[in-house]
């Protein structure tokens, strides 16, 4: 998300686990009735929020931290960037006034340069991020504090040039030889990790006729195949970090570290933003902080376990551009949640959330599936006439390579000896081994996605459309 960071702050706290991963929650202070810094560190405090990252280094924030224990991140905008790149001098005094003054009653323990700096042509601050970094790493060095202070820079999922399939992610051309080569070079040499911010609610708000809701809302659902290394999916957030997995890898940097720092759901949104609602946005939130807090990576990095940052920990009325922009909150400002989910492996046991498995054979982009949601769909003929049900009957079985074994002569399905009950067979396996996409069962308007068992059926046909349905 593009956010203005000379008028906006965001706070991320991680919640710890031992054995699993650590999500956290953006706070955001674009808002005209947001509560005090210091009703807010009561807040964080009161959730069991032990991390928290700051989008500047506003000092009533930074004081209502000190003596909490909560560790910070702390970040120098991206109309800094120039200056901190410019003279070694300005990242002495930003770090002695904004880290050094404040350490260690105030556990600061991390710091970002500037928040997806790609992303804001009009400042243009790109080619003076590597040039920041190192001289902010060098005023550390000279107050003895870079072995506890870690440096990176936040960067938007549009930095890749592609996500689909995930196996194939691979970042800008443009991006890769000026900044993100001597970005990963800077990570790696200082122990530190790339920051990125993905949300899968973008691109299902984009192409909701090709991503399934449950695919997109961690809900169960039969998973989508990468078609070049066989892996499957069974979430769009899953499948995003992946492609920016392999695009590392591809760079050969793929031992560095990876840490979502801002990804949500809203919770209402303009008539034309598809898929937000109250409820989608608990969906995706609590089966998000069940899948990172009962551990394990994805399924290119399964033992990498994930850390997340939810955006945003109030509703912010002042937010500009669409209506989600303002409703992406876990609290409403006067600190009562906007709906129940999980923060903590204790608010898990009372979770009635579902996940489905986290890997599996599956793919890096979502396919929407035909249906209500439950998993059940398949792929049947219409009444159109012998003719489109003969052309699209003899496609599936050839070009389209479904399995049509089954109705050959004599064999389990062919029976009934029918050309609708065959074509239905066909095309439900073609639909089938697409992975339900929608635009799978068509064949020139010859067929149609059912949800239900129809009636009309033999007990036979149903038998063998259900054999084929995917598990």
């Amino acid at each position: 998300m593009a956010t203005l960071l000379y008028i906006s702050l965001v706070l991320l706290a991680f919640f710890s686990l031992t054995d699993g991963g650590s999500v956290g929650v953006n706070y955001g202070r674009l808002g005209g009735d947001l509560p005090s810094a210091f009703k807010v560190a009561k807040l964080l405090k009161s959730q069991g929020i032990d991390r928290v990252r700051m989008f500047d280094t506003d000092p009533a924030v930074l004081k209502s931290m000190s003596g909490t224990g909560i560790k910070l991140t702390v970040t120098i905008p991206n109309e800094l960037l120039y200056a901190a790149s410019r003279r070694q001098s300005f990242a002495y005094a930003w770090v002695r006034q904004n880290v050094v003054a404040y350490y260690p009653n105030t556990q600061i323990e991390s710091i970002a340069i500037g928040n997806e700096v790609f992303v804001f042509p009009k400042i243009n601050a790109t080619r003076f991020l590597i040039p920041a970094m190192k001289n902010i790493h060098q005023a550390l060095v000279y107050y003895k504090l870079d072995s506890v202070i870690k440096l990176s820079s936040p960067i938007a999922y549009s930095a890749l040039q592609n996500s689909y399939p995930s196996s194939s992610g691979s970042f800008k051309p443009e991006l890769i030889e000026p900044v993100l080569k001597p970005m990963f070079e800077f990570l790696r040499e200082t122990g530190s990790y790339l920051m990125v911010n993905a949300y899968p609610f973008f691109a299902y708000r984009s192409n909701s006729d090709v991503i399934a809701l449950d695919y997109a809302l961690f809900r169960e659902n039969p998973g989508v195949v990468d078609p070049n290394n066989g892996v499957r999916y069974f979430s769009l957030f899953d499948a995003q970090i992946d492609a920016l997995f392999a695009a590392m890898t591809a760079l050969k940097y793929d031992d560095i570290p990876l840490v979502v720092t801002e990804t949500g759901w809203p919770s209402k949104g303009d008539k034309n933003e598809t898929g937000a609602s109250l409820e989608n946005a608990a969906a995706y939130n609590g089966n998000l902080i069940k899948r990172v807090l009962t551990g394990g990576g994805t399924p290119l990095r399964p033992q990498a376990n994930l850390t997340v940052f939810l955006f945003a920990l109030f509703n912010e009325n002042k937010k500009g551009g669409p209506g989600s922009e303002r409703n992406y909150g876990l609290f409403y400002p006067n600190m009562v949640k906007v709906y129940n989910i999980p923060f903590t492996v204790e608010d898990l046991k009372n979770f009635r959330g579902e996940i489905p498995p986290v890997r599996g054979g599956g793919s890096s982009d979502p396919v929407k599936r035909g249906g209500n949601g439950s998993g059940r769909s398949w792929c049947v003929a219409k009444d159109v006439g012998k003719d489109k049900l003969q052309s699209g009957l003899d496609y599936a079985c050839g070009e389209g390579r479904a399995d049509c074994r089954a109705i050959q002569p004599g064999a389990k399905c062919y029976d009934p000896n029918t050309l609708e009950a065959h074509a239905s067979f066909a095309f439900n396996s073609y639909y089938q081994k697409m992975g339900r996409a929608a635009s799978a069962c068509d064949f020139d308007g010859a067929a149609y996605v059912i949800t239900e068992q129809p009636s009309t059926f033999s007990f036979k046909l149903l038998a063998c459309l259900i054999s084929k349905r995917v598990k």
